[in-house]
């Protein structure tokens, strides 16, 4: 060898350089992983290794320690047991629909859901034959009735997108089982903390909703099972197995009457908010507890290309271990400067779910108040001391309709610490008016007529946060 590196030119040498340093070295951070290429030892092992798993690596966009490691660590804070990373939250809702949905395929879609979320199917699915139509969150019996055999997907949203509505998860995953369609759940409120995505009631049943081939012999497919993304060898059965076997692989899973985990089949998650915290990374996630399932969405995350970098990844593994402190901080400053807005005469509703009035508090109240872990009594109209449960630092308010719309813009104008821009789970708190009528195709008597504005509470101080509104209020906004 060193007669080797004698002969050799300096840029080889440096290139192809001897030193390895020691094992052993551990910090609080994991390392940081960078690579398209992923070097081999030898052909046994390129041709052996599986890029599907964790067992290996084989390229950059299949995984590297750092990314494995921030899956891993996002399997753990929303109870799932695979995790995809995408560029963005609406990568990921993008990625579940190519995956699972084909032309002559229905998708639901809440009709307060994200707006992108229908966008993409308006745009996009529409474009290659899948058809879409919005349900009423707030109305189960709305969404039961209509599911039909072309169903593949319902996607749920808790709460809605900017009117802030909290829906009746667990009645609304019910509908789901019952009828064998998969749904996918926005958890980006949520964040992981407030509720449990794949255990709603939280009551540590068996693996989620969607299961692979088996199951009670008594509870036979009726729309088909999730198989894996690969049929058998083409020797192992012939063309009407085959044929059989694609039948299959696009129809929806069976659920066992044995599963009584009651949790969403899919979690996708913006980590662009709260996991990354900082407002400077764009992430995604897809979370699943169903193998079969994740392969039919890793194939697809595959064939797009998908993937996200090293230091994207490391941000947000530097600040998960502060996720839970930060969301908290945000929840309490939300809610203080919710209720001081409710006192004032220029806003005639706050859209708050922790807050008693708010369309779906009941439902908020019962799903998120046990969130630490105390059983909330259902009937009560607030959670008790012990257990305020958890909520986002997000809520809307809406201004009298007596103001002109010019006044409620000069009123965001005239903000000095909140910030005019998308997003939210940052450290500055940030504000943006909505036309709701133009984002929903349905009236909503639930919210009083008038100017929607969002807030997105960040971590400056409370007192500080509530003189700006105060200021803004008087100079935009003056009392009718």
């Amino acid at each position: 060898m060193p007669v080797m590196q004698d002969r050799q030119d300096l840029t080889t040498h440096l290139i192809h350089h001897p030193y390895t340093p020691p094992p052993g070295f551990a910090a609080p951070q994991p390392g940081v992983f960078k690579a398209s290429t992923v070097i081999f030892p030898n052909v046994a092992a390129l041709r052996s290794r599986e890029w599907k798993d964790k067992s290996g690596y084989t390229y950059g966009l299949h995984g590297t320690p750092t990314t494995f490691t921030l899956e891993e660590r996002l399997c753990t804070l929303e109870g799932g047991l695979h995790c995809l990373l995408v560029p963005s939250g609406l990568a990921a809702i993008s990625t579940v629909g190519l995956a699972l949905l084909q032309p002559g395929d229905e998708v639901l879609i809440p009709d307060n859901a994200y707006g992108p979320n229908k966008e993409f199917a308006r745009g996009e699915l529409a474009r290659f034959g899948v058809r879409y139509r919005l349900y009423d969150p707030l109305d189960a019996a709305d969404l039961a009735a209509q599911i039909t055999p072309a169903t593949r997907l319902v996607w749920l949203e808790a709460p809605g997108s900017v009117s802030m509505e909290f829906p009746d998860l667990p009645a609304l995953v019910r509908i789901c089982r019952a009828q064998g369609v998969c749904c996918a759940l926005d958890n980006t409120w949520g964040a992981g903390l407030a509720f449990a995505p794949f255990d709603l009631l939280r009551d540590g049943g068996s693996l989620g909703a969607c299961r692979t081939l088996g199951g009670d012999s008594e509870n036979a497919p009726q729309r088909g099972q999730f198989l894996p993304d690969s049929p058998p060898h083409s020797g192992a059965m012939g063309q009407e197995d085959g044929e059989k076997w694609a039948a299959a692989a696009h129809s929806q899973p069976t659920i066992p009457k044995s599963d009584r985990l009651l949790g969403a089949d899919i979690s996708i998650h913006a980590l662009t908010k709260y996991p990354s915290g900082g407002g400077d990374v764009l992430m995604g996630s897809i979370v699943t507890r169903d193998a079969a399932l994740h392969q039919r969405l890793q194939r697809t995350h595959m064939h797009l290309g998908l993937g996200v970098g090293a230091n994207d990844a490391e941000a947000v593994l530097r600040a998960l271990p502060s996720l839970a402190l930060r969301y908290r901080a945000h929840d309490v400053a939300a809610r203080t400067l919710a209720r001081w807005l409710a006192q004032q005469s220029q806003v005639v509703q706050v859209l708050h779910p922790a807050l008693p009035g708010a369309p779906g508090h009941a439902h908020w109240r019962a799903l998120c108040a046990g969130a630490s872990g105390v059983v909330q009594d259902a009937t009560k109209e607030v959670a008790t001391s012990a257990d305020p449960g958890l909520a986002a630092g997000l809520f809307s308010i809406i201004f009298d309709a007596r103001y002109r719309a010019e006044q409620v813009d000069a009123f965001c104008d005239a903000l000095r610490l909140f910030k005019i821009g998308y997003s939210w789970g940052g450290p500055i708190s940030l504000v943006v008016p909505y036309e709701l009528a133009a984002m929903r195709s349905r009236a909503a008597p639930h919210l009083q007529p008038g100017h929607l504005v969002r807030f997105s509470i960040g971590l400056e101080a409370v007192a500080d946060l509530q003189r700006d509104l105060q200021q803004a209020l008087a100079q935009a906004l003056p009392p009718l």
